[in-house]
C-alpha cells in the first residue's frame, strides 16, 4: 500500500447498496485499483469507504464513478450558492476551481447568469467551507435555500450595477460634453472650464475609484491567484488612461501629451450601463421559474382539532387535512378525502378543461380547484410536491452545461493573457514603428475594453436557461444541458409499445379455453395476476371482477420481467404469461397454436395460461393505440429521426400496431425482454446512430440508460423526474418530436451566441489595435454584447414547441 504523503486527502464516502462482506471487498478491491488512492477500507456495517487519496491524481467524481461501476451508489448532496463579483467567463472558472478543490467535492458548476453556483458533494461537507473557498478566490458567497433567494440575488444584482451607473453618469456627462465641444470646435465659457485639466481630474477621480472600485477589487483577487479575467482588463485599460492623463497634468515635461480623462470614465461608466442591460436582461431568462413558483400558494387552509385555521403553506406537514374552497390553488400533492370538483391541471398536461375529483382521487400542488369544496389530505409538501420537483429539476438543468461549452471555456482559458500580449504589442508598436505612444496607448485601452470576454461566458448559459425554462413551461423536464445536446443531435428513436405507443388502458376482449370452461381459466388467470402491477394483470383482475368470479387465495407469488408470473393457487403452481416464456418453462403449446395465432394477426396481445405444467387457455388482450401515436410518428420522421418499435409482444402483434401508426415494419423488433431492448439499443449506437430511447415502465430502465437520450412517458400526476434525460409530463406522443425542436433551437441559439462572440473579439481587436476604434466606442460594444447575447437567447422564450410539433404531425 502506498505511503501517506503531507498532501493526501482523508474522506469518508457512504456507498449505498452494500448488503454483506463480499460487497465491501468488492468495493474496497475497486477503490484500491483507482490511480491516486492511497488507502481504501470498507465497512459493510456502516456503509461507509474510508479513503485516501492523492488530489492532484484522484478525485470525489472519480471515487463515486469506480464505486457505480462495481454496481453500488454514492449518494451525494447538493448544494446551492449564490456567487456576487462575477463578470465573465474567466470568473466562473476560477469559482468552480475553487469549489472543486474543496475536499469531499465532486461536482461545482457555476453558471455567470444567475450568479450561482451547484455543488454536489459528499455528505457531511460543510456549507460555509464551500462560502470560504468562494471568498478565497475574490468573491462573495451564500448558501441558498428556496429559488426566490436567486431573484433577491439578482434584484441586489441590479441596483448596484444601477447605482455604479448613475454615479458615473454624473460625473461622466460633463465629461462627455468637453469631448464633444473639443470635436466640434464649440467655444464659450462653459467649453473653457469644461476643458480645463483640473477640473476634468476632479470629475473623473469619483468615476474611477467609485464605479472602479468593484473592477479593482476583482482584478487583484484574479491576478493573486494567478488568472486574469474581464476585470484586469477594465482596470488595466481605463487605469493607463487616466494615470497617462495625470502624468500629463501633472508632469507634462515627461513628454505625455493630450488629456484622456473622459476616456477612462466614459469607459467605466458604459460598463457599468451594459452590466446593468445585462442583469436586466439576465433576469428575464429566469422568468419560467418565477412563473412556476407563482403558482405556489402563500397560504392553506388546514382543518384542525375541528375548525378550519389560515397557515403559511411552508407549515404544512405531510398527513395534515387541507381545505380548499372553489378557485383557489391547490398548495399540497395529496388524495381527495371528501368532496367532489374539478381541478384545473393545465399546468401539467396543457390541457384547459378540468379534471374531475372525488374521494380518493391524487390531485397535485398548484392546480386550481374551479368549483366545490376539496379536503385533500396531504401526501407531500414543499420541494417534494410535483410542482417542486419540476422546480428542482429545472434549477438543476440551468446549472449544467452542455459539451459544446467547453469550447467557450478552453478559449476564455486563455483569451485574456492572449489580449493582454496583444494589447503589449500595440503599444509597443505605435511607440517604436510609428513613434506615437500616444496613440499607441489609446488603441491599447481599445483592444483591452473590446476584447472583455463577457459575452462569451454569457452565450451558452442564458441559451439553456431559457431552453429549459420553456420547456419547463411546456412540460418537457430536460435534466441538463448534455442531455439538451443530445437530444438536438438525435437520429434514431425507439418507441416502447405498452403504455407508450398504446394508452396503457389494456382490456380483456377474449377467453380461449383449452381444458375447462372460459370461467375457470380466467379465474386461475386473475388469482396468479392480482399481485401484479403490470397493465395486463390489472386487465385480467379487472375482467374477472367484472363477471363477479371469486378469487382463490394465493400462496406465493413472483414475477419475471419481459416473462409473466408463478404463483401457488390452491396447491397448484400457475404460470400467465408470454407465450414463448411458457414454452422456455417448459409448457408445451401446441395444442395452444391456432389460437395464439389468430389472437395475434388480429393486433391482440396473447397471454397463455398454464396450471400445473399444462396449457388450459389463452387470453386476448387489446390496447388501443395512443390516438395522436400516428401523428407523433410522422412528426419525428419528418425532423429525420428513424422511428424503430421494440415490444416485449409477439411479433405479429407488434407488426400489426406499428402498421396502424406509421412504423416502417423493416424496424420492428419482438418479442423483446428488457435485456434484449437495451441490446437493440446500443447495437443502434454501435452502428453511428445517437438514439432516443421512449419507455413508460420499470422494465424499460436498462434500455433508457444506453440511450443517448431516455425519455420517460408520465401522467402528470406520477411524474419520475429522475427516470429519465427527459420527461415528458404530458401524457402526448407529440412531446417527443417537441422535446427534440426545443433542443434544437436551444442549441441554435447557443451557436448563434458562441458565433457572434468569437466574431464579435476577431473583428474588433484588429480594429482597435490599428487604431481605428475609438476607446469610448469599444467600451460601448463591448456593454451591448452582452446584452444581444442575452436579448438573442430570450427570443426562445416565444417558441412553442408543441405547436411545431402538431404541424409537423398534420
Amino acid at each position: 500500500m502506498a505511503e501517506r504523503r503531507a498532501d493526501s486527502v482523508e474522506l469518508r464516502v457512504p456507498v449505498a447498496g452494500m448488503t454483506c462482506a463480499a460487497c465491501a471487498q468488492r468495493v474496497e478491491r475497486a477503490l484500491r485499483e483507482l490511480d491516486g488512492v492511497e488507502a481504501a477500507r470498507v465497512n459493510a456495517a456502516t456503509e461507509v469507504a474510508h479513503v485516501r487519496l492523492d488530489p492532484a491524481r484522484a478525485s470525489v467524481a472519480a471515487v463515486a464513478e469506480r464505486v457505480r461501476r462495481a454496481g453500488y451508489e454514492v449518494p451525494l448532496a447538493t448544494v446551492r450558492l449564490a456567487v456576487e463579483g462575477m463578470t465573465c467567463a474567466a470568473c466562473v472558472r476560477r469559482v468552480e476551481g475553487a469549489l472543486r478543490a474543496v475536499p469531499g467535492v465532486a461536482e461545482a458548476t457555476v453558471n455567470l447568469a444567475t450568479a450561482t453556483a451547484m455543488v454536489r458533494a459528499l455528505p457531511g461537507v460543510d456549507a460555509e467551507a464551500l462560502v470560504a473557498a468562494v471568498r478565497r478566490a475574490g468573491y462573495g458567497a451564500r448558501p441558498l435555500g428556496a429559488t426566490d433567494d436567486v431573484e433577491a440575488v439578482r434584484r441586489r444584482e441590479i441596483a448596484q450595477w444601477r447605482r455604479r451607473f448613475l454615479l458615473g453618469a454624473v460625473f461622466s456627462i460633463p465629461l462627455l460634453l468637453a469631448m464633444l465641444g473639443h470635436a466640434f470646435g464649440w467655444h464659450g465659457p462653459l467649453w473653457a472650464v469644461l476643458s480645463n485639466g483640473w477640473v476634468q481630474l476632479a470629475l473623473a477621480t469619483p468615476v474611477q475609484l467609485g464605479v472602479g472600485w468593484v473592477f479593482y477589487r476583482d482584478a487583484w483577487a484574479a491576478l493573486r491567484g494567478r488568472t486574469a479575467n474581464m476585470s484586469v482588463l477594465v482596470a488595466l485599460g481605463t487605469t493607463a488612461a487616466f494615470v497617462y492623463s495625470l502624468v500629463a497634468l501633472l508632469a507634462p515635461g515627461l513628454g505625455a501629451r493630450g488629456l484622456y480623462f473622459e476616456v477612462a470614465a466614459l469607459l467605466l461608466t458604459l460598463i457599468a450601463l451594459g452590466k446593468t442591460l445585462e442583469a436586466v436582461a439576465k433576469g428575464r431568462t429566469s422568468t419560467a421559474i418565477r412563473a412556476l413558483l407563482e403558482l405556489r400558494p402563500p397560504r392553506a387552509r388546514v382543518r384542525r382539532d375541528g375548525r378550519d385555521e389560515e397557515v403559511p403553506a411552508s407549515a404544512v406537514v405531510v398527513g395534515d387535512v387541507v381545505v380548499v374552497r372553489p378557485g383557489e390553488r391547490i398548495p399540497v400533492d395529496g388524495e381527495v378525502l371528501e368532496g367532489h370538483s374539478a381541478v384545473d391541471e393545465s399546468l401539467l398536461t396543457g390541457e384547459s378543461v378540468p379534471v374531475e375529483k372525488g374521494p380518493g382521487d391524487r390531485v397535485v400542488g398548484g392546480t386550481v380547484n374551479a368549483h366545490g369544496v376539496l379536503v385533500v389530505r396531504a401526501t407531500a409538501v414543499g420541494a417534494d410536491t410535483v410542482l417542486g420537483q419540476i422546480v428542482r429539476a429545472v434549477e438543476e438543468a440551468q446549472a449544467s452545461k452542455p459539451p459544446i461549452q467547453a469550447l467557450a471555456d478552453r478559449v476564455s482559458a486563455v483569451f485574456v493573457p492572449a489580449v493582454l500580449g496583444v494589447a503589449t504589442l500595440t503599444f509597443l508598436g505605435w511607440w517604436l514603428l510609428i513613434g506615437d505612444p500616444t496613440r499607441g496607448l489609446v488603441a491599447a485601452v481599445a483592444v483591452l475594453v473590446i476584447a472583455c470576454p463577457c459575452a462569451l461566458g454569457l452565450a451558452t448559459p442564458t441559451a439553456i436557461m431559457v431552453g429549459t425554462g420553456r420547456g419547463a413551461q411546456a412540460g418537457l423536464l430536460v435534466r441538463g444541458g448534455e442531455a439538451l445536446e443530445a437530444a438536438a443531435r438525435l437520429d434514431t428513436m425507439v418507441l416502447d409499445k405498452t403504455g407508450t405507443l398504446t394508452e396503457g388502458r389494456p382490456r380483456l376482449v377474449e377467453v380461449a379455453a383449452l381444458e375447462g370452461d372460459e370461467a375457470a381459466v380466467l379465474r386461475w388467470a386473475a388469482a396468479a395476476e392480482r399481485n401484479s402491477e403490470h397493465p395486463l394483470a390489472t386487465a385480467v383482475v379487472a375482467a374477472a371482477a367484472a363477471r363477479g368470479l371469486e378469487l382463490p387465495e394465493t400462496d406465493a407469488f413472483e414475477a419475471v420481467p419481459g416473462g409473466g408470473v408463478r404463483a401457488r393457487v390452491q396447491g397448484r403452481e400457475v404460470r400467465v404469461g408470454a407465450p414463448r416464456w411458457l414454452e422456455a418453462e417448459g409448457i408445451a403449446l401446441n395444442a395452444a397454436a391456432p389460437t395464439l395465432e389468430a389472437f395475434e394477426a388480429a393486433g391482440r396481445t396473447a397471454v397463455g395460461v398454464a396450471v400445473a405444467g399444462r396449457i388450459v387457455g389463452v387470453l386476448a388482450l387489446a390496447d388501443a393505440p395512443r390516438p395522436e401515436a400516428a401523428a407523433a410518428v410522422r412528426a419525428l420522421e419528418r425532423l429525420g429521426l428513424a422511428v424503430w418499435l421494440a415490444s416485449g409482444d409477439h411479433e405479429r402483434t407488434a407488426r400489426a400496431l406499428a402498421a396502424q401508426v406509421g412504423i416502417d415494419p423493416a424496424r420492428v423488433r419482438a418479442p423483446l425482454r428488457p435485456a434484449e431492448k437495451a441490446d437493440l439499443v446500443r447495437t443502434l449506437r454501435g452502428e453511428g446512430r445517437r438514439v432516443g430511447m421512449v419507455g413508460d415502465g420499470i422494465n424499460d430502465g436498462p434500455a433508457l440508460a444506453a440511450a443517448d437520450v431516455g425519455f420517460a412517458l408520465r401522467s402528470g400526476t406520477d411524474v419520475a423526474i429522475e427516470a429519465a434525460d427527459v420527461t415528458l409530463v404530458r401524457p402526448d406522443l407529440r412531446g417527443l418530436a417537441a422535446a427534440v425542436l426545443l433542443a434544437r433551437a436551444t442549441l441554435r441559439l447557443i451557436r448563434q451566441n458562441l458565433f457572434w462572440a468569437f466574431v464579435y473579439n476577431t473583428l474588433g481587436i484588429p480594429l482597435a489595435a490599428f487604431g481605428r476604434l475609438n476607446p469610448v466606442v469599444a467600451g460601448l460594444a463591448m456593454a451591448l454584447s452582452s446584452v444581444s447575447v442575452t436579448l438573442n437567447s430570450l427570443r426562445l422564450r416565444r417558441f412553442d414547441p408543441w405547436a411545431a410539433a402538431r404541424r409537423l404531425g398534420d
